[in-house]
């Protein structure tokens, strides 16, 4: 039965859904894959750690509202135990106090520990970062401070959208950039797509 769960206090578990489970699909190119860097730390959308961005010294957190309507929040447990064939979303990612990136995971056939899940999709948000902390971060090699709109196009010709939005949904990956009225880059995400129901089964 596929169901909302929890893992203790950490909120991180929202939906249990089986990976990878669908119905064999004819085969498509291969999409390439964007890494990003935090800190020189690259990371690679469906095959890094959680534990490489744990080992940086990067907080990643979770929500918890309360009874009483109060949000509590928490750091992950790399010990957690994660369930197998799992997608799990609502963390964070820290890389300063203004700069943070939604963060969801994945586990395959047998249960992990929570640092040894893989990570499956970071959404950036970039809008309250200053020069020097947006430094930090590169996609595809370059510091996210120094991509605009028209050096996006550049970077990734075969993406499409319009001046605000620059995106590609392929079979692979989903990339999908966000800009401000003067090109600036204000946010940007990267998803392996996995097989996952979202709407649940409900039935045993």
């Amino acid at each position: 039965m596929k169901k909302l769960i929890r893992l203790g206090a950490l909120v991180l578990v929202i939906m249990m859904a089986a990976v990878g489970c669908g119905e064999k699909k004819e085969e498509a190119p291969a999409q390439e894959l964007y890494p990003v860097t935090i800190n020189g730390k690259e990371i690679r959308i469906g095959e890094t750690k959680v534990q490489t961005l744990l080992d940086e010294g990067l907080r990643i957190t979770t929500s918890e509202m309360t009874e009483d309507k109060q949000i509590n929040e928490y750091e992950i447990d790399p010990e957690a135990e994660l369930e197998p064939m799992t997608y799990y979303t609502g963390g964070s990612v820290w890389v300063t106090d203004s700069i943070y990136a939604h963060i969801s995971i994945a586990t395959d056939e047998e249960a992990v520990r929570m640092g040894d899940a893989t990570i499956g999709r970071l959404e950036f948000s970039l809008i309250s970062g200053e020069e020097d902390e947006l430094k930090k971060i590169t996609l595809n090699g370059v510091p996210v401070n120094e991509i605009t709109r028209e050096k996006a196009g550049e970077m990734f010709p075969d993406f499409t959208g319009d001046e605000y939005m620059w995106l590609q949904y392929g079979t692979d990956y989903e990339y999908n950039m966000s800009f401000d009225n003067d090109g600036n880059l204000t946010g940007f995400s990267l998803e392996k797509k996995y097989d996952v129901d979202w709407l649940g089964d409900k039935s045993e």
